[in-house]
């Protein structure tokens, strides 16, 4: 398989792969083909949650491909705003049935759908006669045992969805061991739809693995591996840039600090937000776990400012 026939699609991770990210990360970045956009909950009595649906809104979104995600287990409240996002433009839509949480999964949403494969099939058999978007579904092995896909993809093949997009772990690992691609072989074996990997692809070499175990894919689905590693698209797509890392990691903060800067009131909104970041990203450079740290530590927007500073004019050697 050629690398220019390899799609990278952005994980939807709450907190961080929104609307602000995917902007700042497509200008400084290339080799992501699309995103998922973090998932927006079916509230019931026909409402809206405006910021997440403005996250969404195409005319905020044309650098980047991105397809909403629907978390919900109501008919017609997906109904209600698959036609809304619709009408927004969004042809593509995708039902997360992957959430691992557990105060979403104990209310039978995310991975908690995925122990009744009868009402995963009552629900599809429902929505998709009425809904105009295109569906993909979003999954893990099962919620409690790995063996609950197979009892489910009976259940999907009979529905002309987009994709399955398949993270080879149960909701109750959460991101615990590691990607199960054993089952997810097996899974590929039973699957008739498009299927697409999404699992601890974190460098090259875990994409490579990958690869190499299932050389027929072309959909990879990645996003702890890119916030932490924001060149790693172009690595797997070997895509040469030349342009100082240090430098191109230094201007992608900065921009993301602008951006978010234009958004949170608070200074604690803003740094919390630029931290959480951090947790990804500086555990990938080298003897740098006391200018790292420091930047944890930083209390203030002017003191956070200033520690950055520091790590980047310390040119540190980016590991990834």
């Amino acid at each position: 398989m050629k690398k220019d026939h390899i799609a990278i699609i952005l994980a939807p991770l709450q907190g961080f792969t929104d609307v602000t990210y995917r902007n700042v990360f497509s200008d400084h970045f290339s080799g992501v083909d699309e995103a998922v956009a973090p998932f927006i909950s079916t509230m019931g009595q026909m409402r809206l949650k405006p910021s997440r649906i403005k996250d969404v809104a195409l005319e905020n979104n044309k650098k980047l491909f991105v397809v909403p995600q629907i978390l919900g287990n109501v008919a017609k409240d997906f109904i209600f705003l698959a036609d809304h996002l619709y009408e927004m433009g969004h042809k593509k839509i995708n039902w997360n049935l992957g959430c691992p949480h557990s105060k979403i999964a104990k209310k039978q949403r995310g991975s908690g759908l995925l122990m009744h494969p009868d009402k995963i099939d009552a629900f599809l058999d429902t929505v998709l006669p009425r809904i105009s978007n295109t569906l993909s579904v979003k999954i893990r092995l099962g919620r409690r045992s790995k063996d609950e896909i197979f009892k489910l993809l009976p259940v999907l093949n009979q529905y002309p969805l987009d994709e399955i997009i398949l993270h080879p772990r149960t909701g109750i690992q959460m991101y615990e061991g590691t990607s199960d691609h054993d089952a997810f072989e097996k899974a590929l074996l039973n699957c008739q739809l498009p299927l697409t990997y999404n699992g601890d692809i974190k460098d090259l070499n875990s994409f490579c693995t990958v690869q190499k175990r299932f050389p027929h894919l072309k959909r990879f689905m990645i996003g702890r591996g890119i916030l932490s590693n924001p060149f790693l698209a172009e690595q797997i797509k070997k895509i040469a840039v030349d342009q100082n890392t240090i430098q191109r990691l230094k201007d992608f903060h900065d921009a993301l600090f602008t951006g978010y800067q234009k958004i949170f009131s608070g200074p604690g909104h803003l740094t919390g937000r630029m931290k959480g970041f951090w947790s990804y990203l500086g555990p990938s450079f080298k003897n740098s776990k006391k200018e790292f740290k420091a930047i944890l530590k930083a209390d203030s927007i002017t003191k956070y400012q200033d520690k950055v500073e520091i790590f980047f004019k310390k040119n540190p050697e980016f590991i990834k």
